[in-house]
């Protein structure tokens, strides 16, 4: 193969917002050959992946990955998480690029000023319920408030899907052991999780740093997350956990919320709407953005001019 002429710029990264949203992997070898990321089964069957056409992968339990297949990935600018059966637990993540010193910065003085902090969290509010938050109310007493308030839409879900529920309950470690609406919850909201996840990196915040939700290590993407939670992947869920009492679905229960989940990321184009809603509750904060250094690296996908017509990439 020949280098590129000079002339011609080499491909950037796709923009998240015109990416397909994620797909699990499930019990195969993922490597890159001829140039591809493929995934590889027990029978040797090639299964190609337009690693640059997704956010992210969710590797499940049996799957193994080498490590020209993470450089492409990296390359791409599409974030790798290893997870736990259905996705309900996440072990670790492959950044894909992006930090930035400046954003970092911004982020944490934000969290630590508490007044910016409770104006961060009071915006989030606002967004998840369409009004603004009651006044002279502390960051807990709107967690309280927030979580009263997730109970009682959990309950009307269900009624109006004709589905017992007593509450959101299940088990990290006995992914069987949970009933069909919490089933249908976790896996729903694992992929929200993983389009979060990879929204928060691709701008250069640092998923840890929350603000209504601290001291784990996926905090903010559970802040970012939790802004669409209500409007894609819980009545997904709850529609795929009516269906599930009439009929099995095939080829899993798992499989087919995941591809409900899917259709709802793109009718609702999520991915054009979450990096705009990171930045945008935090700059209810009202802390001043620091300069970027100069020698700083660009944030990932950035939406820069195309070189091209509309079906050039970059």
């Amino acid at each position: 193969m020949t280098d590129s002429p000079a002339w011609m710029a080499p491909p950037k990264p796709i923009p998240v917002k015109d990416r397909s949203s994620l797909v699990f992997i499930e019990k195969g070898r993922v490597d890159m050959l001829d140039g591809a990321f493929v995934v590889l089964d027990d029978a040797g069957v090639r299964t190609h992946i337009p690693i640059g056409g997704f956010v992210c992968l969710m590797l499940e339990p049996g799957t193994r990955i080498s490590h020209a297949a993470i450089a492409l990935a990296s390359k791409a600018g599409t974030l790798i998480v290893w997870v736990g059966e259905a996705g309900v637990r996440l072990y670790a993540a492959g950044q894909p690029g992006g930090a930035r010193a400046d954003h970092l910065l911004w982020q944490a003085r934000l969290a630590l000023d508490e007044t910016a902090r409770l104006k961060v969290v009071r915006k989030m509010f606002e967004i998840r319920f369409g009004e603004p938050a009651p006044e002279r109310r502390s960051v807990d007493q709107l967690r309280g408030l927030e979580g009263t308030r997730v109970r009682r839409i959990y309950e009307v879900l269900a009624a109006q899907h004709g589905i017992a529920w007593q509450k959101r309950n299940y088990d990290r470690n006995d992914w069987s052991a949970g009933d069909v609406p919490n089933r249908c919850l976790s896996a729903a909201t694992s992929c929200l999780y993983g389009l979060a996840e990879a929204a928060v990196l691709a701008a250069g915040y640092a998923p840890a740093i929350g603000f209504l939700h601290t001291g784990k290590p996926l905090s903010f993407v559970y802040d970012i997350a939790d802004l669409f939670k209500f409007e894609t992947v819980v009545p997904a869920a709850f529609r795929m956990a009516a269906q599930a009492a009439k009929h099995p679905l095939a080829p899993s229960l798992e499989s087919a919320v995941r591809r409900e989940c899917r259709d709802v990321f793109r009718r609702s184009r999520l991915l054009e709407r979450l990096v705009p809603a990171i930045d945008d509750v935090l700059a209810a904060g009202e802390l001043q953005r620091p300069d970027p250094p100069e020698d700083s690296q660009p944030p990932a996908f950035d939406d820069a001019a195309p070189s091209g017509d509309a079906g050039h990439r970059g």
